[in-house]
């Protein structure tokens, strides 16, 4: 699938946002759709079905938070990236948690939200054909025999830090809520101090500075992201 097949919807009540985007965008090679309401925006998904939604929250007729819901619970199985002014921790915590791809804060670059739409683009298709082993930089995890490695050294995991890179890893390049971690590792939610420890832990085994890590990196009161496959 090259840019200029993908059809990307921009739901924002604000012209001049879908302007920008329409411009921006288009420049990429992304064909544009446009909704100014989440009503315009489920009969736009009706009529033709996107590869990818741009979502504001501020709808005047529906909340971007219920309609993605709504969305998720008829298992629209498409990249949804949320785009908004809103900045707090809790409405992005939400938003995952609800269901979106990643979320980028106005007033926001071209360029990363480019990089944004790509990274949620790829892991749509990881998730359609999930490849035995993940490669991104020196980390490889083969997630058939279950060996981590990093260059040529295999790394000796615990059964939880496993656990938690191999998620991760199922969703590269996506930011992963602390609930959502802690729910599928633990199997209900617990105190996130423990998921701290165990990432601290992993990090001291698969980054070269633990300190400043490039695999597995913090989205501060939200989450982790592990870097996209290569």
């Amino acid at each position: 699938m090259t840019a200029t097949d993908i059809k990307v919807l921009v739901v924002d009540d604000e012209p001049a946002i879908r302007r920008l985007l329409r411009v921006g965008l288009s420049t990429e090679g992304y064909a544009i759709r446009e909704a100014a309401t989440a009503r315009e925006a489920i009969e736009r998904i009706a009529e033709e079905l996107p590869d990818l939604v741009i979502l504001d929250l501020g709808l005047p007729d529906m909340s971007g938070q219920e309609l993605l819901q709504k969305w998720r619970a008829e298992a629209l199985a498409l990249p949804i990236v949320i785009l908004s002014s809103r900045t707090d921790e809790a409405g992005i915590v939400d938003a995952l948690e609800n269901g979106a791809d990643d979320y980028v804060t106005k007033p926001f670059g071209m360029k990363e939200l480019a990089a944004r739409l790509r990274v949620a683009l790829r892991h749509k298709l990881q998730q359609q054909g999930e490849k035995p082993i993940f490669q991104t930089g020196e980390l490889s995890v083969d997630l058939v025999k279950r060996i981590v490695r990093l260059g040529d050294h295999e790394v000796k995991l615990s059964p939880k830090e496993y656990d938690i890179l191999r998620i991760l890893v199922q969703h590269a390049g996506k930011v992963l809520t602390h609930q959502f971690l802690m729910k599928q590792v633990w199997g209900a939610s617990a105190d996130v101090q423990y998921l701290r420890v165990y990432v601290r832990q992993l990090r001291q085994k698969i980054e070269r500075i633990p300190d400043q890590p490039q695999y597995i990196t913090t989205e501060t009161g939200v989450g982790y992201r592990l870097r996209e496959a290569e």
